[in-house]
């Protein structure tokens, strides 16, 4: 097994610490809402570049009404530091119940991948996931149509590194056939096996949900968060934690498992 460090060389060239932060809590609680107050996630957002992190996960599908993610993290950080990377990921689309259940079609795609870049004030985004699957497992269907989309978009210099997300070892395989693979992203305690395949290739492991899916609460005094947090990143060196939350109380409690701190002065 490769050395254990605080930190993982995301597609061999953008250095992330291993604890990251997941943005979908920022706007809303859950899918079905309600919103938060945006002043409050723009003041988690500046609070976790504080303490440590320079890896964002976000979506565009992640919001509630006129309450974005992705316009959060622009209003809190924009101008970025040099060394944030912001991932995002492409392909759900919300249905009538307003859950990201749906697929985008490959032709869809750049759209999604244009808003992306329109709303983060970005002319380059670092990762792009194809998260595919809608509310289901992985597996079960060909992803080398959707994922030559933003192989090609890549090539044309929009997107830095390419991901999946929600997937399973043929997908993966299917994808890397196509282009290179930075990272995966799956519901955390999902196959074990795929964990493996990516230690051995060097892709970023990056397990979504890795509380309990907000179903368990995060306890004050015991700090059950930083516990599990800190035991997640201990299972490989691939592995990149993204724990979210919409409180800055939480953000403190989740943070401690990493440990450290910025060194870089953060514009405003």
């Amino acid at each position: 097994m490769a050395r254990m460090t605080n930190t993982f060389s995301l597609g061999g060239e953008l250095t992330v610490n291993r604890l990251g932060f997941g943005a979908m809590r920022l706007a809303m609680g859950t899918f079905g809402g309600p919103a938060r107050a945006p002043e409050t996630g723009v003041a988690v957002l500046r609070r976790a570049l504080e303490l440590g992190v320079n890896h964002i996960d976000t979506a565009g599908f992640y919001g509630m009404g006129p309450v974005r993610a992705n316009d959060l993290i622009r209003t809190a950080l924009a101008p970025y530091p040099a060394d944030l990377v912001i991932a995002t990921k492409v392909g759900p689309l919300r249905g009538a119940d307003g859950r990201p259940s749906e697929q985008a079609t490959a032709d869809q795609l750049r759209g999604l991948v244009e808003a992306d870049l329109r709303s983060l004030g970005l002319d380059r985004l670092d990762l792009v996931y194809l998260r595919v699957g809608g509310m289901g497992g992985p597996g079960g269907e060909s992803i080398g149509e959707r994922f030559e989309v933003l192989a090609g978009l890549r090539e044309e210099g929009l997107i830095r590194h390419l991901g999946v997300s929600n997937v399973d070892a043929a997908q993966l395989a299917e994808a890397r056939a196509v282009a290179p693979v930075a990272a995966v992203q799956n519901r955390y305690g999902g196959d074990l096996g795929l964990l493996e395949v990516c230690e051995g290739a060097g892709i970023a492991y990056v397990p979504y949900f890795p509380l309990g899916g907000g179903r368990e609460p995060l306890e004050a005094g015991g700090t059950p968060a930083r516990v599990r947090i800190a035991s997640l990143l201990a299972t490989s060196p691939v592995v990149l934690a993204i724990p979210g939350t919409g409180s800055l109380e939480h953000l403190e409690e989740n943070m401690a498992a990493g440990g450290r701190k910025r060194s870089l002065t953060r514009p405003r």
